[in-house]
């Protein structure tokens, strides 16, 4: 019995040990690969571990001549701004959905689900045509259409944490004089605070990733973000690997640091809501 369980756990371990192997190797290679020559990427070395002449060209080029960090600005602006107000609109729309009673809510939230399914391509075109008019091409306005890509989600993941908050504390809250603003700021949104917070993270590395939305309404260079950015890396006839593997390492760093550093916090806000009470 004892023997049968340990190979049990072996053979668990080993699947594991595999499976991130998997997943951090692709990572790994990258930031090898912004260590090498073209000529040593591409050559005879192209499967080499650790670089024969590794050089710093690739991060010395992207950093000073291709203007990644005015990208990294961008993404940073961006994602910021896409975060506050998607927060501020998803927290006022999940407390209406999930504490007001009203005829079609299941519907409403089966629509807001179904725009989030939506192909970028279908809108690309429609908002480009608005954008054009409205003359706000090459401009930071390009949050707003972000909202398609991250309010459905984060209008999701608060409806359910908003479920599992007591009505009771707002009953009290109203019979001491609370106005319904004040129980919601006073009140519901610290309780629900792991669930904003997670919603908060989710969103901003959903706008840090965006490219199709960026590339079609900001193709000013000046306004590229990181993904743009990093997609332009490349001449007429080849695409410049040995900086676009250094220019994905260093812009991994931020999401990489958000991650890390508040991985708890992301696990209690998705597992929180996922328990009924």
């Amino acid at each position: 019995m004892q023997t049968s369980k340990r190979k049990l756990w072996i053979t668990f371990g080993v699947v594991v040990v595999f499976y991130l192997f998997a997943m951090v190797f692709p990572f790994f290679w990258v930031f090898i690969t912004s260590f090498k020559t073209s000529g040593e990427i591409f050559g005879t070395g192209a499967f080499r571990v650790i670089p024969k002449d590794p050089t710093f060209q690739n991060y010395m080029t992207i950093l000073f001549e291709k203007g990644i960090l005015n990208s990294i600005k961008n993404s940073f602006i961006v994602a910021t701004t896409t975060t506050i107000y998607i927060i501020i609109v998803a927290t006022f729309s999940a407390y209406a959905i999930s504490r007001f009673h009203f005829k079609g809510k299941n519907i409403l939230l089966g629509l807001i689900l179904a725009v989030s399914m939506f192909p970028q391509m279908i809108i690309t075109g429609p908002i480009y045509n608005l954008f054009l008019n409205l003359k706000l091409l090459n401009s930071f306005a390009v949050v707003l259409p972000y909202s398609t890509i991250t309010l459905p989600m984060a209008v999701w993941i608060l409806v359910t944490h908003f479920n599992q908050i007591p009505s009771a504390l707002e009953e009290s809250a109203k019979m001491d004089g609370a106005t319904t603003f004040q129980t919601l700021y006073k009140i519901i949104f610290p309780l629900a605070a792991p669930g904003v917070f997670t919603t908060a993270i989710i969103t901003f590395i959903s706008a840090w990733n965006e490219f199709l939305l960026t590339i079609t309404l900001n193709p000013n260079a000046e306004y590229h973000t990181v993904p743009v950015a990093i997609s332009f890396l490349r001449t007429q006839f080849e695409i410049l690997w040995g900086q676009v593997a250094a220019a994905t390492a260093i812009v991994t760093i931020p999401t990489l640091i958000i991650v890390l550093f508040f991985q708890r916090q992301i696990v209690s806000g998705l597992t929180s809501g996922g328990v009924k009470e």
